[in-house]
């Protein structure tokens, strides 16, 4: 029997998947429900890749089990119930209708595995992060979106397509242990975070900063530069905000807006 034969792939995803609200724990469908709202909140802003490029969060518990999205469901179609739980190694743990893609997992696999703090992870293919992933300055100094993120940026050369599992201790290497933030070199752009709203907030100022960069070097004037000492003043205030109330607002925030926009991510 083929996927096309076990789901009816017309009907809305909330409409064809039973829903694990109570058949897991309370711990897990929190999760869950953050992080449909994560994939959603993507999809919202533009940054998806049709059905490609994954976030995934770290489920509670001694098991190292992972949730990541369906493979080939778009970004905006994706609930808590239809995210699928999986190994460190990319394998179903749990029965799901929908199949997964473990060589997408590789990127993520490492960082969660290697960063106790990794509990949400963002990799993304953005058209504007990719342009900036391109450029051989990275990302400039140029606004503030930027000057708040650029002490937390790693950067990694660009490999191929992340199927080899030997990148992945190159990757380790590369964002180290305290870094957040990673420009995958013609490639895109990744996060981290201890949780959804973390991973995403570093996300959202990583993605507005490439698209302003894109858009003051297409300006065709001279740029103005920042002060001396401005942008180390302005990064020391962003490394303290984005795991504290910065986050604490916005998430809540979001997930309203995602309530007003289309509730079904929860089911």
């Amino acid at each position: 029997m083929n996927l096309r034969e076990k789901i009816d792939v017309r009907a809305p995803v909330a409409h064809r998947i039973e829903s694990l609200e109570g058949k897991v724990s309370e711990e897990e469908w929190t999760l869950r429900v953050d992080l449909a709202a994560t994939y959603r909140l993507v999809a919202y802003y533009g940054w998806d890749d049709m059905i490609f490029t994954h976030i995934s969060a770290r489920v509670p518990g001694p098991e190292h089990h992972f949730l990541i999205n369906p493979y080939g469901l778009m970004f905006d179609e994706i609930t808590a119930s239809s995210l699928v739980k999986i190994d460190v190694d990319g394998n179903k743990v749990q029965d799901s209708p929908y199949p997964v893609n473990p060589a997408g997992f590789t990127i993520h696999s490492a960082l969660h595995m290697n960063r106790d703090d990794a509990h949400c992870v963002i990799h993304l293919h953005s058209t504007d992060g990719v342009a900036v992933s391109a450029q051989a300055e990275g990302l400039l100094p140029l606004d503030q979106h930027a000057m708040l993120i650029a002490g937390d940026i790693a950067y990694h050369d660009y490999e191929g397509v992340a199927l080899d599992l030997d990148e992945r201790e190159r990757l380790v290497q590369d964002i180290g242990s305290e870094k957040h933030v990673m420009i995958l070199r013609n490639h895109g752009t990744l996060t981290l975070g201890r949780s959804c709203a973390d991973a995403f907030l570093r996300m959202y100022y990583l993605e507005r900063a490439c698209s302003m960069q894109v858009r003051a070097l297409a300006g065709g004037t001279k740029l103005n530069m920042p002060n001396q000492g401005v942008p180390e003043k302005t990064r020391d205030l962003g490394a303290m905000g984005f795991e504290g109330p910065m986050g604490a607002l916005a998430w809540p925030a979001l997930l309203r807006k995602m309530d007003r926009v289309d509730s079904s991510y929860r089911h």
